[in-house]
């Protein structure tokens, strides 16, 4: 068979050289150092069974052999396991896949007799359909997709992604709350041209009553006067009818003294 699929069961040594196999053992004794390799006790079952969840690539027996030299240590053995798990990678230029967690799928890399790797595709965790709305719930989330990621590319995968959803979901909540703060202070603004508009409606109404207040009192002043004028008139005639008055009673009371005679009566006089 020429090619086989790295998450086909076999054991993760027959897929690296003899050199880093070696290594590999040598990394799996120093999980445990006080107890002696030889000693073999049974590996629970529930801890077993996790790791193969975790690690479906690999060998049965070469993940209890590993959980077995660290104790029973179900976070250690993990973090062992994804050490030699790139670890041989890098060693034979094998691109392996994270394994499948927490609803992401698995990248499939496919590995040629020789021990060539072909292109392998991983497929980003997609972006939640519904949004955290505070940043207690992007914590969550961030924490969560920490938890699932299997390797450290694919956390700075998740966490790239993660990213560029939180930065496209700030730009949305910025341009949203620039747009209503926007069209709130345009509604302000209409209002107050509102209120300056009747304002000047109003300013206008009281100056066009001023100046009719006005003219009412310009004429009323100019009536004024020429009545003022008339009584001045008027008073200079009653004082010259008056002297004239005057200088005629004294002519009449003369003539009447010079020229009256008793028992006689004038002769004009009938």
């Amino acid at each position: 068979m020429s090619a086989a699929v790295c998450g086909s069961k076999r054991s993760f040594f027959e897929d690296i050289p003899s050199s880093p196999s070696a290594s590999v053992s040598k990394k799996l004794r120093r999980c445990s150092p006080s107890s002696p390799s030889s000693v073999r006790f049974a590996s629970p079952p529930s801890l077993l069974d996790h790791l193969q969840a975790l690690f479906p690539h690999m060998d049965p027996e070469l993940l209890e052999r590993a959980l077995l030299e660290c104790g029973n240590n179900i976070d250690t053995t993990i973090k062992r396991l994804q050490e030699l798990h790139l670890g041989a990678a890098d060693a034979t230029g094998e691109k392996m896949g994270p394994v499948e967690e927490l609803g992401t799928t698995a990248e499939q890399g496919t590995v040629t007799n020789n021990g060539e790797a072909a292109d392998t595709t991983a497929q980003i965790p997609s972006a939640p359909e519904t949004l955290p709305v505070d940043g207690a719930e992007w914590v969550d989330l961030f924490v969560g997709e920490m938890m699932g990621a299997s390797s450290v590319d694919d956390a700075k995968a998740r966490a790239s992604k993660l990213l560029e959803v939180l930065e496209k979901s700030i730009s949305e909540h910025v341009a949203k709350e620039a747009a209503q703060s926007f069209h709130k202070e345009n509604m302000m603004l209409k209002e107050q041209i509102q209120v300056l508009i009747q304002e000047n409606t109003v300013l206008k109404r009281a100056v066009a009553i001023q100046h009719e207040r006005q003219k009412e009192y310009q004429d009323k002043n100019n009536e004024l006067e020429h009545l003022k004028q008339l009584v001045s008139q008027y008073q200079e005639q009653l004082r010259t009818l008056e002297v004239n008055n005057y200088a005629l009673t004294m002519h009449l009371r003369q003539a009447q003294q010079s020229n009256s005679i008793p028992g006689r009566f004038h002769p004009d006089i009938f």
